[in-house]
């Protein structure tokens, strides 16, 4: 069964106690905080929010470190593995950055004709989404063949940790997923197999919303030493569909910039660029549907703007 799902703005002023108390949230509650690393263990306040005695940490970052610790093989294995995937990424990088630099150049003439500079804009544009969707299946051609090499089912040092996971989702009513690193949350969330034994809620912030989404976006236009490439990262779990999620997005995009805000919302259509702001909830319908006063950038640049929480 498909989960409810409902997505959060970064929770700075957390809001996550009254969203599971307006959802009628009174049953046990799975939280994943693996984004925060080695901080996973600092769990006392996200609990709280959670539901006090009710809520229990999946610790899918203590179980990686424990895996890693018990199977020197595995881990090995997984260390070659992931040095394979920072090639690919730069790799693509170093194409997405000509590919990105063609599509100003072409956007910035200041004469020609309206509707031949048009089409060029969308060829332009055209090449960065094959890019894009090439990165992601060659990732995930990456992902396949590791899991289909090592076999984490079979193997002792993960097949028990996955069992006592599936166990908790099974009794929990919500799953919480807090943000933090997206990679090694992403990482933990596919070897510890969560995606196929979600509980009836799902609630997610951050990197959390963003590893739900099929692709992970990474973008910061604010960065201090100046704007960095809106990136495809990986696949998410795929969960919530036809979306890319931008937390934190007016602290990290040029919003007033239309044009470049144009760029990417018609990059990755029909995908919808959702924005997920201090203090926005976003309750999904069924199959994921967003709802109307969904935070959207639209082809124009502009930001629709809907309620806050």
């Amino acid at each position: 069964m498909t989960p409810s799902i409902t997505l959060l703005g970064p929770q700075r002023r957390p809001t996550l106690d009254r969203v599971l108390s307006s959802l009628g949230v009174e049953g046990p509650v799975a939280v994943v905080n693996a984004g925060w690393q080695e901080r996973e263990a600092d769990d006392a306040e996200i609990l709280a929010l959670a539901g006090g005695e009710r809520a229990g940490n999946l610790r899918l970052f203590g179980r990686w470190m424990d895996v890693l610790r018990a199977d020197p093989e595995y881990a090995a294995a997984e260390r070659e593995h992931r040095l394979v995937l920072d090639e690919l990424q730069q790799l693509y990088l170093i194409r997405l950055d000509h590919a990105l630099q063609a599509v100003s150049a072409v956007a910035a003439r200041p004469d020609g004709h309206a509707n031949t500079q048009a089409m060029a804009l969308e060829d332009a544009l055209a090449a960065v989404r094959l890019l894009d969707a090439t990165h992601v299946a060659r990732m995930q051609e990456l992902h396949a063949a590791f899991y289909a090499t090592w076999r984490p089912e079979e193997r002792g040092s993960i097949a028990g940790h996955r069992e006592e996971v599936r166990g908790l989702l099974a009794a929990a009513e919500c799953l919480v997923v807090a943000g933090g690193h997206v990679g090694d949350l992403l990482r933990v969330l596919h070897l510890f197999h969560v995606s196929p034994h979600l509980p009836p809620r799902l609630v997610a912030w951050s990197a959390g919303a963003m590893a739900l989404t099929p692709r992970v976006v990474l973008f910061h236009d604010r960065a201090a030493q100046g704007a960095s490439l809106t990136e495809v990262f990986d696949a998410g779990l795929g969960v919530v569909p036809g979306v890319v999620v931008l937390p934190h997005a007016r602290r990290r995009l040029l919003t007033d910039d239309h044009p470049r805000m144009s760029v990417l919302a018609r990059r990755f259509a029909p995908a919808s660029c959702l924005v997920l702001d201090d203090g926005v909830r976003v309750d999904l319908g069924a199959g994921g549907a967003l709802p109307p006063d969904a935070r959207l950038v639209g082809d124009d640049g502009r930001i629709t703007e809907g309620a806050a929480a």
